[in-house]
């Protein structure tokens, strides 16, 4: 290595250190309407600007360029899936949300459609972010332990348990609120590694800006439009796009984790304005990471360098063996910046659901103490813990793919409830609600395993996750009556 692990590590210390000065400065006199929703006074454009680095993650960080080497620039189409779908988050979903006054957007279910659906809905949420959140910080801990941490003879689960506390130091006072702020920090070191590794690499190659375009465009890695498999074929260009317009919805607007900072904005005017621009500028981020991957590519093949079967390792491997040290550190201030953009918001969306939608913060006085959120706030840390060292031992292929993969489970129940929620008028047997919402995602993965079988070869790719949210729909359906809702919150 071209830097020594001590010195990364120092460097990470040093890191965190801004991250709590940050949350010292941003929490003071902090309560849990602070926690929660920072009283509604986010600035738009900070809000924007962290969600930035909050929906990229460490995942996107490291495996959207390795994934180039297979899929080329295939990701590209899901990309443009995402603006449909934040279109329709900005448009539908937030001002329902204000209209309701939400601190959780799972409020939204009971005042639909009662009790059991939102309890089920705030639950599957959970079981989401859970999964969703110890991937990513599973991701950056590899990293960590096999290039800085594990060369110092620390092991993996202290490695794990390290990150987890650090998070927890920065965002058990603040929450939401020091999050806003601290994301924007993230996502600005996140970028500017991003933005400094390809200029590097373009050095190395002797190649200015202009011939690095030419040289990506010239590539067979920057093909981004695939039409001619098909629809048997994963990388599909209408099966992509659409997946991504309903992972936008679902891993954005029925997420509280994103959610709660876009509830954190003065009104929905700004909450709106910070949704279009996030998007717009979302879309040339995730190019930029494709045009990273490209780059790692091209430098692998000049300089004869194996490309490793782990495709998530390309990244660190180039950017931390063969590399300047200023690019070495930049590298990993990015990679932490970005797991740590994700992971916060998570912990602090984990704690609020559960407060609110599970213990009543805002029906039960009695309970609604800073002690007790501070437990819950604890709890989840362990449990994201726990879940990271389950899936180290099991773990054997890309993390976004996976990550994809069990949301196209987890999520499509909560596509079906908010689907049947906006678009009927139709009331449920809402006792019945648990049982629809758990088939759906069991049928899923029966229709996904014999496709080929049933389906004259077709394969699923990420569209799993409509026929998922289609499967819960029409459950729903079965389950209705006509009688008109006592509310007509989010039919109209």
């Amino acid at each position: 290595m071209s830097v020594s692990p001590q010195l990364i590590f120092a460097i990470i210390i040093g890191y965190f250190l801004v991250l709590i000065l940050v949350s010292k400065l941003t929490s003071k006199q902090s309560d849990n309407e602070d926690f929660f929703t920072a009283k509604r006074q986010s600035p738009w454009y900070l809000v924007a600007f962290g969600m930035i680095g909050a929906t990229l993650s460490g995942v996107t960080f490291i495996s959207v360029p390795g994934w180039v080497v297979d899929s080329q620039f295939s990701y590209f189409q899901m990309v443009l899936g995402y603006i449909i779908g934040y279109f329709v988050i900005a448009t539908v979903l937030m001002p329902t949300y204000y209209r309701l006054n939400l601190t959780s957007i799972y409020g939204y279910l009971e005042e639909r459609f009662g009790w059991a659906s939102y309890k089920t809905g705030a639950g599957f949420f959970i079981l989401s972010r859970t999964i969703g959140a110890s991937f990513r910080l599973y991701l950056v801990s590899i990293v960590l332990q096999e290039f800085v941490l594990g060369p110092m003879g620390i092991p993996f689960w202290l490695t794990v348990m390290i990150t987890i506390i650090l998070i927890w130091v920065y965002t058990y006072q603040g929450g939401i609120k020091t999050i806003v702020y601290t994301d924007t920090l993230q996502t600005f070191c996140m970028l500017t590694a991003v933005i400094l590794t390809i200029f590097a690499i373009g050095q190395s190659l002797e190649l200015d800006l202009s011939s690095m375009v030419a040289e990506i465009r010239q590539s067979e890695y920057s093909k981004s439009f695939f039409f001619d498999g098909g629809w048997s074929d994963g990388q599909n260009f209408f099966k992509q796009f659409f997946a991504g317009a309903f992972i936008a919805i679902v891993m954005t607007g029925l997420d509280q984790d994103m959610m709660q900072k876009n509830l954190s904005c003065k009104n929905i005017g700004d909450a709106q304005k910070n949704m279009f621009s996030f998007s717009i500028v979302l879309v040339f981020a995730k190019l930029l990471f494709l045009c990273l991957g490209a780059m790692l590519i091209l430098f692998c093949a000049k300089n004869n360098i194996d490309i490793p079967e782990k495709r998530d390792l390309l990244y660190p491997l180039i950017a931390l063996e063969h590399l300047s040290p200023f690019v070495a550190i930049v590298f990993i201030l990015g990679l932490i910046a970005a797991a740590y953009s994700s992971a916060d918001s998570a912990l602090t969306s984990l704690t609020t659901s559960f407060c609110v939608d599970f213990l009543n913060f805002e029906k039960n006085d009695a309970i609604n103490s800073t002690k007790t959120r501070t437990i819950v706030h604890i709890g989840f840390s362990i449990l994201l813990f726990v879940v990271i060292l389950i899936f180290y031992a099991i773990n054997d292929e890309s993390v976004i793919a996976s990550i994809f993969k069990v949301a196209a489970y987890t999520y499509g129940p909560l596509l079906g409830l908010y689907s049947f929620g906006f678009f009927t008028k139709r009331r449920i047997l809402d006792k019945w609600a648990p049982l629809i919402c758990i088939l759906s995602p069991i049928i899923t993965y029966l229709l996904n395993k014999y496709s080929a079988v049933l389906l004259d070869g077709y394969v699923f790719g990420f569209e799993l996750l409509i026929v998922n949210g289609l499967l819960t729909f029409l459950g729903l359906l079965l389950i209705s009556q006509s009688k008109k809702p006592p509310s007509e919150i989010g039919s109209q």
